[in-house]
């Protein structure tokens, strides 16, 4: 007989100390002493959107299971220990097989499939023009349709999200019919106006993709969708806090809008996230630039090509830059993702008995606040030090 393991640490939301019992799930949450030395403990990051990262992609055109394999033992090293495979607009064809791929990495491995609950597919159902689209390929573009969604779930089963820009008039009726599949509709790289917005949510959209990126460069005023999309409480919004794709003062007000509760932050990493500044060709932005600060974007414009940055820079960005307090950055990373994101495994995003036994241990003040020193998978130390 094997007795559980312990952990302890500051539950930063009741602001008391904690020991936590834990084989793969965890087995009892009880209050210690006060102990003011002790590190945050909270749950490991989820990442909504994820195209890549050190030098793996998702949407290679070489993608193997293996790829997916490594790309969540790498991601678990960092704090995201679940994490949402995304494929962006292509052939059907190429679309279908990342599907597969992924879907047999999940099949062959089982703790890849504990960290991804679903796949993304950001595209192709967008905006064909210039500025909303990004540097998704132009040639790839085409108008939302149901059928291409119901063979994509033939093809693998796991579409959870799917991103579309809702500027058709026939893009209500699609958005209820790829609901009642099972599939969450996303809202981005769209140039609709509001009112075509609205009618969208109203079908049954509920996110919004990377809020405030992959839209035009200039809007009016008001009305516009970017207000609509801040305002509507029946939509939460994914947000990139890589200090590059929005101002700090721009996500700050974005977060107050929202509240923690509808907003959470993705990466929307690249496989050149961990890579050196440079010129670099990429299967999403196709030749892209990497500035030493960290900025991705496509070579010749101005336009971001993704990100270079992980879920966890972001959420120490938020912290150190835009201001929030650590509960409320733990929440966008935490418990907000895991409540929206399809097919998340039952009490993702809490400390509670009966839950997943992943979390991470953070240093909670000073000037490394917010740095991940620990990571724990389904009970088993992935990073960190000696267990």
């Amino acid at each position: 007989m094997t007795h559980p393991k312990t952990i302890v640490g500051k539950d930063p939301h009741r602001g008391i100390n904690i020991e936590i019992a834990y084989d793969t799930t965890i087995l009892s949450v009880r209050e210690i002493d006060p102990d003011q030395g002790l590190p945050v403990i909270a749950p490991g990051f989820i990442d909504g959107q994820v195209n890549g990262y050190g030098g793996l992609d998702v949407n290679a055109a070489d993608v193997t299971p293996q790829t997916i394999i490594d790309m969540s033992t790498e991601l678990a090293k960092l704090g995201v220990t679940t994490w949402v495979p995304t494929i962006v607009t292509a052939t059907e064809e190429t679309i279908t097989g990342a599907l597969e791929q992924i879907k047999r990495a999940c099949d062959i491995d089982p703790a890849t499939r504990a960290a991804i609950p679903c796949i993304h597919v950001e595209g192709p159902f967008i905006s064909d023009q210039d500025g909303p689209r990004g540097v998704h390929d132009a040639d790839f573009v085409r108008p939302l349709d149901v059928q291409e969604v119901r063979r994509w779930l033939r093809a693998s089963g796991m579409v959870g999200i799917v991103t579309v820009s809702p500027h058709t008039p026939d893009a209500p009726a699609q958005i209820a019919q790829i609901r009642e599949l099972g599939v969450e509709v996303a809202i981005g790289h769209t140039h609709a106006s509001p009112e075509q917005i609205t009618a969208a949510i109203n079908a049954g959209a509920g996110l919004a993709t990377h809020l405030g990126n992959g839209i035009a460069t200039t809007l009016p005023r008001h009305p516009n969708a970017l207000w609509t999309q801040l305002a509507d409480d029946r939509l939460t919004a994914g947000l990139i806090a890589d200090g590059h794709h929005l101002p700090s003062d721009t996500l700050k007000v974005m977060i107050r809008a929202k509240t923690p509760e509808r907003a959470y932050l993705v990466s929307d990493s690249t496989a050149l996230a961990g890579s050196q500044p440079g010129r670099h060709r990429t299967s999403v932005g196709g030749l892209v630039d990497l500035a030493p600060g960290g900025r991705l974007s496509h070579v010749g414009t101005d336009l971001l090509a993704g990100a270079a940055a992980t879920l966890p820079d972001g959420f120490r960005n938020v912290i150190r830059n835009v201001g929030l307090e650590l509960p409320e950055a733990l929440k966008m990373v935490t418990s907000t993702p895991a409540r929206v994101i399809p097919g998340t495994r039952p009490g993702l995003g809490h400390l509670r008995v009966g839950f997943p036994a992943d979390f991470v241990l953070i240093t909670g003040e000073g000037p490394e606040a917010g740095t991940i020193t620990a990571v724990f998978q389904s009970g088993r130390k992935v990073s960190g030090g000696p267990e």
